[in-house]
């Protein structure tokens, strides 16, 4: 059977900082596309490559194919992308269409790792099933959410599959679903698993690669190269402190810790006033060395009034992934005459463990009182400290 493969490199990548898309960015020497490509025209079992480009990329790309001499007659001409990946991906078969594979392979150009083996199990999956899609086991425990990042439900993660590409289809299956999502004007499918699974077509998962990574983020880059170099990735610890403390005012509890705890008086704040989440923030930001809270969600800016807290150490905690770094522990000091910390600490314990991500055993509450001396003495508010220690990649001079 023919096969066809379409490399999708037509985003704009600015997660992954410098200036240009990810896709066009050196990895030891080569474009990530350049890597990508070369899989998959080095593959003797595909027959023609394209490659769908962003217009203002050209110049980028053509430098892309003129690294790579071999690829000049396995590539045919480059087509331009639109505004979302789905269409990127139809203007690519589109253009395929004139050949008329049997088989066809979409695949991100930020995973320039695909193997040999895992293409084969690709076009076999194709053979066998006309929809199928690479997937590795998941994990990490996944929490499903609402818009205030309450957690719903747990998924019982023996079920899911993280999928990445290449997903791999029977052209004629694929080109019609895309054509019927473009005339019912949907836009918004990420993945072309997903489009044909509303096109109605059975869509199964073989085995992914776990090497098969995606570049999104600067640190991903750093990793690659070490990981090409056969090096091992190094970290260096930080420690970052915190504190936060609110004024008591009228209401009829406090946030803290994520929890809803009842009390004979609220907190004045601009957001819910959630001292532990925010002496967390703090912290994590601290051994960041990026910033505090309010640089991040300026008291001044009204989206944050009344924004519940969890989102604030949600985002500290995905900084910290975002640079490939690992968050070790949180610990947290509530100071206050009341209300007490006991009757809720293990509840607040799971929530930070679930905003962060982290097991519970890496989550500490305390309490003390400040022996009727000082504000929190005087029950006119409360206070927290915390402490953040976390592992980042270390970077040389």
């Amino acid at each position: 059977m023919s096969v066809a493969a379409l490399i999708v490199a037509a985003g704009r990548g600015s997660r992954a900082g410098q200036g240009i898309p990810k896709q066009y960015q050196p990895l030891l020497g080569q474009t990530v596309l350049a890597r990508t490509l070369a899989a998959f025209v080095a593959h003797p079992r595909i027959d023609r490559t394209i490659v769908v480009i962003h217009p203002d990329d050209r110049a980028l790309y053509d430098a892309t194919l003129a690294s790579l001499p071999a690829a000049t007659s396995a590539v045919l001409p480059c087509v331009h992308g639109g505004d979302t990946r789905q269409d990127s991906v139809r203007s690519g078969l589109e253009a395929l269409a004139e050949l008329g594979p049997e088989i066809v392979l979409i695949h991100d150009a930020a995973r320039p790792f695909a193997s040999a083996d895992l293409i084969d199990r690709a076009i076999a999956a194709a053979k066998e099933w006309v929809a199928a899609v690479p997937g590795i086991p998941v994990t990490d425990t996944i929490k499903v959410i609402d818009d205030r990042s309450r957690v719903l439900s747990t998924p019982d993660r023996a079920s899911l599959r993280a999928v990445q590409t290449p997903q791999a289809f029977r052209f004629p299956n694929l080109l019609d679903a895309h054509r019927r999502a473009a005339a019912a004007r949907l836009h918004a499918f990420t993945d072309d698993g997903a489009l044909a699974e509303w096109a109605g077509l059975p869509v199964h998962v073989f085995e992914g690669d776990s090497g098969n990574i995606k570049l999104t983020h600067p640190a991903d880059f750093a990793e690659a190269e070490r990981r090409m170099k056969g090096e091992t990735m190094t970290y260096v610890t930080r420690l970052g402190t915190g504190f936060d403390v609110h004024a008591f005012g009228d209401g009829d509890h406090v946030w803290l810790g994520g929890v809803s705890v009842p009390h004979d008086r609220g907190v004045v704040a601009h957001s819910d006033g959630d001292v532990i989440l925010h002496a967390l923030t703090d912290a994590v930001l601290g051994a960041l060395a990026d910033g505090d809270i309010g640089t991040h969600f300026p008291p001044s800016d009204p989206q944050w009034r009344g924004a519940s807290s969890d989102r604030f150490l949600a985002h500290a905690v995905g900084l910290v992934r975002e640079r490939g770094g690992i968050v070790d522990h949180l610990d947290a000091t509530l100071l206050c005459e009341r209300p007490k910390l006991g009757p809720h600490r293990e509840a607040m314990r799971n929530r930070i463990a679930e905003i962060a991500g982290l097991r519970l055993d890496q989550v500490s509450l305390k309490a003390t009182t400040t022996e009727r001396l000082g504000f929190t003495g005087r029950s006119e508010g409360i206070a927290a400290q915390a402490a953040a220690t976390i592992r980042l990649p270390e970077v040389s001079a």
